[in-house]
């Protein structure tokens, strides 16, 4: 099977380049460095050190607090961050700078592979959430460098499409050295897998082990004084295709009955920004973009956020949160975030990719379930705004969730640790 998927794999190569030209007509990074995404890498990082790879932004800014760490308990050893994705490239440089050498990670061919793993000969690596790439994990496994993956989670659907492999993923998962999986039910899927038991570890999702810098604090407080917001915000985060409308309906519902309402709307990918804008226009609604850095007047109802990496900022502004993916069919995105400003939070039906947060901070009263209606929204929106006592009680239930949940982050680091420790 797996000499199938990597023979598959070489076949669609120039289907990957012609997706790669696709996909950089909105966004141009994705024309560039594609060298790096077949091992060619040499001179841009260090060897002999820690790879952590993180797909895209998300996972990106959950891996920061660990990388941090890392850099304190291993000074002698350096760090490369991988990424797939130009968006989770632009967040390693904004958040780590040149204290981490960054490459994108190379596709899973076996001769990139072998090209990449000789050039940085890593003592550990480290794949954050749940990427299993067969080749790779080969490759660690032959070469003797333990793998982890780091706050790893496994859906119910996602377990069922890797089931459908049968013997294949069965052989493979034993190569993994530790899954640090964010639940016991996420744990023993993999179990079902194929994972020895003796292999997982139960560590908690580090997505609670957030907290805002005294530096992000004084941006969120320099930004509202200067502002001067002193009407409602709602913000709708991470959003896909087939959201914005029904949140911007929403919005031109609100107005009615509360006309200095002000909506910052956040598309989940940059390469959606015009697209989002001109229906912001479509709508009739007067707007501004985040990177403009104007001024929001009495007239302003709609902030565009096309910046990178100021979505935690912009959560600090809003009185109520909207957590996108989760209108569609996308499995939702992390309702952590505005719960770390107290933020009453609402998702629509489709959590599954934080099935579990979630269902804690539904039981908790601090997360709101909405069907995907522009009246289902509008019907929570609607109670949020008029009863203040509610909307500050479910932000503060859901603040209390993050809080209680913390901890992962020095369990997952314990499980690091003792891979290390037989590595160097």
């Amino acid at each position: 099977m797996q000499l199938v998927y990597t023979c598959l794999l070489y076949i669609i190569q120039p289907f990957v380049w012609l997706k790669l030209l696709w996909r950089s007509r909105k966004a141009p990074d994705y024309r560039k460095r594609w060298l790096e995404r077949y091992g060619f890498c040499r001179g841009k990082v260090k060897p002999h050190g820690i790879l952590v790879h993180s797909v895209s932004v998300g996972e990106t800014i959950a891996a920061i607090p660990l990388i941090k760490q890392l850099q304190i308990r291993y000074p002698n050893l350096p760090i490369t961050v991988t990424t797939m994705t130009p968006t989770g490239s632009q967040q390693v440089k904004k958040s780590l700078a040149d204290s981490v050498s960054h490459v994108y990670l190379p596709y899973d061919l076996p001769c990139a592979l072998k090209r990449f793993l000789s050039i940085l000969q890593p003592k550990i690596v480290i794949i954050m959430e749940t990427e299993l790439w067969p080749n790779l994990i080969c490759a660690l496994k032959k070469r003797n460098i333990p793998l982890v993956i780091a706050n790893a989670r496994l859906s119910e659907r996602s377990a069922k499409g890797y089931s459908k492999l049968g013997k294949s993923i069965a052989q493979l998962m034993p190569k993994i050295s530790q899954i640090a999986a964010q639940n016991p039910i996420d744990g023993e899927r993999f179990v079902q897998l194929g994972l020895p038991r003796k292999q997982l570890s139960v560590t908690g999702s580090i997505k609670f082990d957030i907290e805002l810098s005294d530096e992000q604090l004084q941006k969120i407080a320099t930004l509202r004084s200067t502002w001067q917001l002193n009407r409602p915000v709602w913000i709708a985060a991470s959003t896909h295709q087939g959201e914005d409308d029904i949140i911007l309906i929403t919005q031109k519902m609100l107005l009615k009955h509360y006309p200095d309402l002000l909506l910052i709307l956040v598309p989940r990918h940059p390469e959606r920004f015009i697209a989002v804008e001109k229906l912001i226009s479509e709508y009739n609604l007067t707007y501004q973009l985040r990177s403009d850095n104007q001024i929001p007047d009495q007239q302003t109802s709609v902030i565009l956020g096309n910046t990178m990496g100021e979505l935690l900022l912009l959560y600090g502004l809003a009185d109520i949160a909207f957590v996108g993916g989760s209108l569609v069919d996308r499995g939702g995105h992390n309702p952590l975030e505005p719960a770390l400003h107290h933020l009453p939070i609402i998702m629509g039906e489709h959590y599954f990719n934080f099935k579990v947060i979630c269902q804690q901070l539904i039981d908790a009263n601090g997360l709101l379930i909405t069907q995907s209606t522009t009246e289902a929204l509008y019907n929570h929106m609607n109670t949020l705004l008029t009863d203040t006592t509610l909307r500050h009680a479910i932000g503060e239930n859901a603040f209390q969730v993050l809080r209680q949940n913390q901890g992962a982050l020095g369990r997952l680091l314990t499980v690091i640790d003792t891979e290390l420790s037989d590595a160097i």
